[in-house]
């Protein structure tokens, strides 16, 4: 069967080579012409993710069965799209899509269903200084539809939104933007599946956060078990199954982003996914649910094996891993570790890198900077898991000119 696969980056390589080893044909769009999925694919399309209309036309052209995208927010709304256009399969209706991938109509939808989220304003760039009454300061300022961090800055006052708005807008093909009041918290994430809208929950994850005073939300690892897994799980299923329910979730993968703090659990964003921290890789080893094999079914229309989702308990759950989302400081990169130094470590279940020797680092603004990644095992405790953590982080280089590692390893060596 032919499959059309939006997005060529890393967080997709293993999507596309799944669906290459289950004998299907690939087809990949994305922007970039050397995106490296395209490496793996049958054919490339240099169309953006974005792009509806182009997307149709990549469709039509190779004649697909399904399409589908993973670990990336706003190709969810094309993939369902194309799909509906086409009559193709799909496993969300473009409402749920839509909802899914806007954030006004997610945050308007969270009100209406009373699923606990942080005060929130959506506002338009002549907006006046009443519509903030009720607003507490710090804020926080996004883009109705984007992904990756980008356009997302923690303000302190009405000067500054006025300031930052039309850089919001940058990324965003809205007139408006998103402000929320900050809240001081900790930030979980839960991956699941929902097969006929109930919802099987397979992980939960701490989310661990750059912490900068401008550009926040920037992911630098997860870890599993999350600590808030035993004390707060049944207020995490409920608040869950109240999401699956009120956007009308009926299958397929979820992916929520909660806050965790003084005023109980907030959710922060919700997507109708698989996670971008490479969950797909790591799923089957921690879970023993294949969620990238099921999405590659889920999108073809074909027969789901749903047995492995039955047989999973996450509170039967013992294992302990890591991924961690390395980023370096600024520099150009001389001399750099390999992938096979790293996967030679017997905990290291899979490595990889963003730049390459003779690349020039940037600021970290956003996720885009990321240097890399490492998936860690970590046995049964905590304590196990820091330590190869620990030990991968000695074994990584990053260097510069003068030869100083450049990997800033504090932003997610936090256990």
């Amino acid at each position: 069967m032919k499959l059309l696969i939006l997005g060529g980056g890393s967080g997709q390589l293993s999507a596309i080579k799944q669906s290459k080893e289950k004998g299907h044909q690939v087809i990949v769009s994305d922007y970039f012409e050397d995106a490296p999925g395209k490496t793996y694919a049958d054919y490339g399309e240099t169309v953006s993710t974005f792009d509806i209309e182009g997307n149709l036309a990549v469709a039509r052209k190779h004649g697909i069965d399904g399409v589908m995208t993973v670990g990336t927010d706003q190709p969810v709304l094309t993939a369902t799209k194309v799909a509906d256009s086409l009559n193709l399969p799909t496993f969300l209706s473009l409402s749920t899509a839509k909802a899914v991938t806007n954030k006004k109509i997610m945050k308007n939808t969270f009100q209406k269903y009373k699923i606990p989220t942080v005060n929130f304003k959506i506002l338009k760039k002549d907006f006046s200084k009443d519509e903030l009454n009720n607003i507490k300061f710090p804020v926080v300022i996004k883009p109705l539809d984007s992904q990756g961090q980008r356009g997302i800055f923690k303000l302190n006052t009405l000067g500054e939104i006025r300031e930052r708005f039309s850089e919001v807008l940058k990324y965003s093909r809205e007139e408006e933007i998103l402000l929320e009041e900050y809240y001081e918290s900790k930030e979980i994430t839960v991956s699941g599946w929902v097969v006929d809208k109930k919802l099987k929950i397979l992980t939960v994850t701490d989310r661990i956060r750059y912490a900068d005073s401008l550009h926040i939300g920037i992911c630098t690892a997860h870890i599993f078990p999350s600590l808030f897994l035993r004390s707060h799980y049944r207020e995490i299923k409920e608040i869950s199954e109240q999401i699956v329910q009120g956007f009308n979730i009926e299958n397929g993968p979820i992916y929520f982003q909660l806050l965790i703090g003084d005023d109980g659990i907030k959710v922060n964003e919700i997507a109708c996914r698989i996670g971008g921290a490479y969950e797909g890789d790591f799923m089957p080893y921690l879970t023993g649910v294949d969620i990238l094999d099921l999405m590659v079914d889920l999108s073809l229309g074909l027969d789901l094996k749903k047995d492995q989702l039955l047989d999973y308990e996450i509170n039967n759950n013992n294992k302990w891993l890591s991924v961690q989302l390395f980023f370096a400081s600024p520099g150009k990169i001389c001399n750099m570790s390999t992938v096979n130094e790293l996967m030679r470590l017997p905990w290291v279940m899979q490595a990889g890198f963003n730049f390459s020797k003779g690349d020039k680092i940037g600021k970290i603004k956003n996720a885009t900077e990321r240097a890399g990644y490492f998936i860690v095992q970590g046995g049964t405790s905590r304590e196990e898991l820091k330590e190869n953590i620990n030990k991968t982080y000695n074994t990584l280089k990053i260097c510069d000119y003068l030869g100083e590692n450049l990997v800033l390893r504090k932003l997610g060596e936090v256990l």
